[in-house]
């Protein structure tokens, strides 16, 4: 939904976004860690237990965009055609980057000074790993008498899967660290431009029918994974992971397409395991955090 602000917060819609995510991470067994809404997109943080990511995506955006198409009063596309952003998070540095990043969205786009004002749906850092998010059914558009669209949904937010409870405390502490710091670099490029925030008033009044008018920079580079800052043995390790998969991907591919259906894909691949039952290598562990 580039630029359009038909996510622009208001109660229907952050009842819509928090019973949509909580009924699809529910569906797809997938832990929810993070997540902030802003007017024109959303960004989550999540574990996908099971290796169903696609899934719960397809699932979660077409309730999103069909309750949206209602609340708004809208017959055009809600999302646009760009296939989502998906992160793989390797290291704890890199989910407390990614965690801080997301939560603090709103001050970096000039929206609120600080993450917490937002009026939209986001997780404070505080709230990582224990806090639980509520919503009722939206009677504008799901059907009632469907038992899969329960009445009361609850998001309970997981910690990461390497982080036990031990070490919750120091990890949330440490996203709290971090949005300080990246509060603190858009306060001042603010005043770099001598320019303010908008508000949280302001912001929810905004007409969704809108079109966001700063510049929003096409992406140059679309990562797979992240590692955080001065990683550099980790990114290298990831990297050279990456191209081994690429490479494996493509030989077996190769051999499917020479009629050899016993090809064996690497470990991660969907597309050809779900849709035409290749067979696929299960040496890796299926828990994986991701930014979407």
């Amino acid at each position: 939904m580039r630029g359009s602000l038909r996510l622009r917060p208001d109660a229907a819609i952050n009842q819509l976004l928090v019973y949509a995510l909580a009924v699809s991470a529910r569906r797809y067994g997938v832990e929810v860690h993070a997540l902030c809404a802003m007017s024109t997109h959303l960004h989550l943080v999540v574990t996908d237990v099971h290796g169903v990511l696609p899934r719960f995506l397809q699932f979660f955006h077409r309730l999103v965009a069909l309750g949206t198409k209602v609340l708004r009063k809208w017959e055009g596309p809600v999302w646009d055609h760009e296939p989502t952003s998906v992160v793989r998070l390797l290291t704890q540095a890199a989910m407390v980057e990614k965690i801080a990043y997301v939560l603090a969205n709103p001050v970096a786009a000039g929206l609120v000074r600080h993450a917490r004002e937002w009026p939209g749906i986001k997780v404070d850092a505080g709230e990582l790993g224990r806090g639980v998010l509520h919503a009722t059914r939206p009677s504008a558009y799901l059907d009632p008498e469907n038992p899969q669209w329960i009445e009361q949904a609850t998001l309970p937010l997981a910690l990461p899967p390497d982080i036990d409870h031990e070490a919750a405390e120091g990890f949330r502490h440490q996203v709290a660290a971090e949005l300080e710091r990246l509060e603190a670099q858009a306060h001042a490029e603010a005043e770099r431009q001598e320019v303010g925030f908008l508000g949280a008033e302001r912001a929810s009044e905004v007409s969704p029918y809108e079109r966001a008018t700063s510049f929003e920079r096409q992406r140059v580079r679309n990562p797979t994974f992240a590692v955080g800052r001065e990683q550099g043995d980790a990114c290298r390790a990831a990297a050279a992971t990456v191209r081994a998969f690429r490479s494996s991907y493509r030989a077996a591919l190769e051999r499917w397409r020479a009629d050899v259906r016993s090809a064996l894909f690497p470990a991660g691949t969907w597309w050809m395991r779900v849709f035409h039952g290749a067979s696929v290598s299960s040496a890796c562990a299926i828990d994986v955090t991701l930014a979407a």
